[in-house]
């Protein structure tokens, strides 16, 4: 899963996040947490602060999570914390932003729900800090996650993630 958020304090929500998602019981257990990483405004939206972001890896009872639930437990923190979808532009600024980008090796496309997450190869402040926690995760297609950070353009200065 990848958190992000850029108003107010961003780590100071990334912890609310995870604290609040440990209270989803026994089935949901926190695993690893990447660093910390500071990334640049990307897509249309530039002119907002800089998003603070991070990888985390639960695991979960496969028996008692499905993916959509997940998903729906991730957006029920979001708004529980003040998130208001319909009010955001699109890639604008947000309290906190949580994404699954992955369920095992669950493959899935609808309507409410793609895995692996459609963009993740996309996005260095996704795969970067997964790298940290995974480093010799095969992703979906066969490239591993320092293969696909080859693929794009990004520069990592300590943690401050810049993306072309």
């Amino acid at each position: 899963m990848s958190l992000g958020s850029n108003l107010g304090d961003g780590e100071a929500n990334i912890e609310e996040a995870l604290q609040r998602l440990e209270h989803y019981g026994n089935d949901l257990v926190f695993d690893a947490q990447s660093p910390i990483y500071k990334t640049e405004p990307q897509g249309a939206v530039k002119d907002q602060p800089w998003f603070t972001n991070c990888v985390v890896r639960f695991k979960v009872g496969s028996d008692i999570w499905a993916p959509e639930g997940l998903l729906s437990t991730l957006q029920a923190v979001e708004a529980k914390m003040g998130r208001e979808r319909d009010e955001e532009a699109p890639g604008g600024p947000r309290l906190i932003d949580m994404d699954l980008l992955l369920f095992g090796d669950v493959t899935m496309q609808g309507e409410y729900l793609t895995l692996p997450h459609p963009r993740m190869l996309e996005r260095a402040f996704v795969l970067v800090p997964l790298k940290d926690i995974a480093p010799g995760l095969t992703l979906p297609g066969g490239k591993t996650v320092e293969q696909a950070l080859a693929g794009i353009g990004y520069t990592l200065d300590g943690r401050n993630i810049s993306q072309k």
